[in-house]
């Protein structure tokens, strides 16, 4: 059986959570395990995944409301022992210094384009990878 790894994918848009799980797919890179997704709507429902364990990577809205991703980042890296690697969706590339801000590993802006999704979502993947090796 091959390994899989856990996607959560935060935003109060499911449409939003819907673009992020079709950029990425099944298997973002072909040298990544395939992907199953944790969706959640709400900041309640993040922490308590991430207090769970199993999550390989976070993919955080920033535009999400009323807890947007860029605090919630910060707020996972404070309060979640050995947090995962987040990707960050930006509503704007000059955004980019808020995602630094909130220790995200990664961000991408809306709209979701699905190449540059994928590829931040595998990096981080593979990160995750190194640091369990």
């Amino acid at each position: 059986m091959q390994p899989t790894a856990t996607v959560l994918v935060y935003s109060d848009d499911a449409n939003t959570r819907e673009q992020v799980r079709l950029a990425a797919g099944r298997r973002p890179a072909a040298d990544v395990p395939r992907v199953e997704y944790v969706e959640c709507a709400t900041l309640p429902a993040v922490l308590t995944a991430l207090e769970e364990g199993g999550i390989d990577v976070c993919v955080l809205d920033g535009e999400a409301v009323p807890a947007g991703g860029m605090g919630v980042c910060r707020q996972i890296k404070d309060e979640i022992f050995d947090c995962p690697p987040v990707l960050l969706l930006i509503g704007r590339p000059q955004d980019a210094w808020l995602a630094t801000w909130s220790r995200a590993e990664a961000a991408v802006a809306h709209p979701v384009d699905p190449v540059l999704l994928a590829d931040a979502l595998a990096g981080l993947l593979r990160r995750d990878e190194h640091a369990a090796a």
